[in-house]
């Protein structure tokens, strides 16, 4: 198996290079014939949220509809497929930062009964608590 970089995910949500882009629909064609599977680490789908909000400022909508269709590609097997499922679930419910709620969704999966925090908008979602 292989697994994608932020980089070569992002080419391939954001098309701003499709020569990139093309490359990446290549490799995940070429998957999906062969009928292996490309690995999305956690992490990298962390650093997507970041990049497409601060660099390529999508709005959240589109994050969320970005990260959706990333869970249904049949190629991906995401790291923790149910949590980024659960993200979109809630994000939908909440103006909480996407990041941010990734975090205190990853706590509560790892048995924490909260997520601490100076963050007064994070805070207002069972995930937090205000310190």
């Amino acid at each position: 198996m292989k697994a994608l970089d932020t980089n070569a995910l992002v080419r391939f949500l954001v098309r701003d290079d499709e020569k990139q882009a093309q490359v990446v629909k290549k490799i995940l064609l070429n998957a999906e014939v062969a009928g292996d599977l490309i690995f999305i680490p956690f992490i990298v789908m962390l650093e997507t949220i970041w990049v497409l909000s601060s660099v390529y400022e999508y709005s959240r909508a589109e994050i969320i509809l970005a990260l959706e269709n990333l869970l249904v590609v049949s190629v991906f097997e995401i790291e923790e497929h149910e949590r980024v499922v659960n993200l979109c679930r809630i994000a939908k419910k909440h103006s909480i930062d996407l990041a941010d709620l990734l975090i205190g969704l990853t706590s509560h999966d790892k048995g924490c009964e909260t997520t601490l925090t100076f963050d007064k908008k994070a805070a207002q979602s069972e995930l937090f608590t205000l310190i």
